[in-house]
């Protein structure tokens, strides 16, 4: 067949859409290696089209909707651009508004594939403060999901447990580091005897830096000697700094750059990436990619990147987090074994399983 023609959609970007947007440009980049055409179009300010090395990125102009996050609200846009690019296959993350471009490229043997970035349940679960009626919406949608995409890929066990795996055709393919970015040589964290942690993220609560901020001001409330660096910006910032309260714990905002956070956090004892609704846990691969540990809660995507050389868990309170980050700390070669952990996840790998999947959509859609 002629070579892939790649087209990926996303849809409620925002200004900080840190995981999600390091996956696209990764994967968009590693098709345009492998000889595939490509576009991404994402919501923006403005319209505007900018031609890259990797392929074409389109923005269409679309309306906030809260946090500082765009939604494109008209699919029929994204349906044009498509028709005049013609792709072999859509990768679309986004499980809502976008439906319709689903059903285009079912109707016109393109190969449709979802790229679950979230849990929907988790994530509205932790925004909305409670579970009840969450479960019997989120299902509903699933179902129809199931019958519109010909292939979903997760990130996780935790992010495949959402859906009905007899009826929903599931690819999991873990997500990578740039382990060139993130690495233990750019720092090493003072031999001071005070416990240095670190928070990146964004400060939204369906990110739980609550949590993490509370986990912290805990170990202060013990006496235990410790200072917390939090990077990321976010509309819970006022909250977060009631959460500190006396404790040393600073705010940096939105680091811009790649390779200063992974200073920031090579420079840290432990990480605290804690959010139990997580689907995959991005932050918590490059802390340890640049030699962190990292403490997490004992659900979540995030648990299963890492293991007990170099990671603890605990259920998502303050108390059993500070227990965790304290014995964690005092594990022996742990800083060797996050790197060793992290270098297990590389974006090669991830790109590679992505093509194969795209490459036998585009083939099945051409021979159906």
């Amino acid at each position: 067949m002629s070579r892939l023609r790649i087209a990926q959609l996303a849809n409620f970007v925002g200004p900080t859409s840190g995981g999600m947007r390091t996956a696209i440009e990764h994967l968009g980049q590693g098709y345009a290696d492998a000889g595939a055409e490509r576009i991404v179009i994402t919501p923006g300010e403005r319209d505007s089209v900018t031609e890259t090395a990797a392929g074409t990125v389109i923005r269409l102009k679309a309306p906030k909707v809260g946090g500082g996050y765009r939604l494109i609200t008209d699919p029929w846009k994204v349906i044009e651009l498509l028709e005049r690019f013609r792709p072999t296959t859509v990768e679309i993350s986004d499980k809502s508004t976008l439906l319709p471009v689903a059903r285009w490229a079912r109707r016109n043997d393109v190969g449709a594939v979802l790229f679950s970035h979230e849990r929907l349940d988790a994530m509205l679960s932790l925004r909305m403060g409670r579970q009840l009626g969450v479960a019997a919406g989120v299902g509903a949608l699933y179902k129809l999901l199931s019958r519109t995409y010909d292939a979903v890929v997760v990130t996780s066990r935790f992010a495949a447990a959402e859906f009905d795996e007899v009826t929903t055709p599931l690819v999991r393919i873990p997500l990578g580091v740039d382990l060139d970015t993130f690495h233990p040589s750019l720092a090493t964290p003072a031999d001071d005897g005070v416990l240095k942690l670190v928070h990146a993220g964004r400060l939204s609560r369906e990110k739980s830096p609550h949590l993490a901020v509370a986990t912290a001001a805990e170990l202060h409330r013990r006496g235990v000697p410790m200072r917390m660096d939090v990077y990321g910006s976010g509309p819970h910032l006022d909250e977060l700094v009631a959460i500190a309260g006396a404790a040393p714990i600073t705010f940096h905002g939105y680091v811009d750059g790649r390779r200063t956070l992974a200073k920031h956090l090579a420079e840290a004892d432990i990480a605290l990436s804690v959010c139990p609704g997580e689907t995959f846990g991005l932050a918590v691969l490059e802390a340890l990619a640049a030699g962190t540990p990292v403490v997490t809660a004992d659900i979540g995507g995030a648990r299963e990147l890492v293991d007990a050389s170099c990671g603890r868990w605990a259920p998502a309170n303050p108390s059993a987090l500070a227990d965790a980050a304290l014995a964690l700390a005092d594990l022996p070669g742990r800083r060797p074994a996050a790197r060793r952990r992290a270098e297990l996840y590389d974006w090669q790998t991830c790109t590679n399983r992505m093509l194969t999947l795209h490459t036998r959509l585009a083939q099945h859609r051409l021979a159906a």
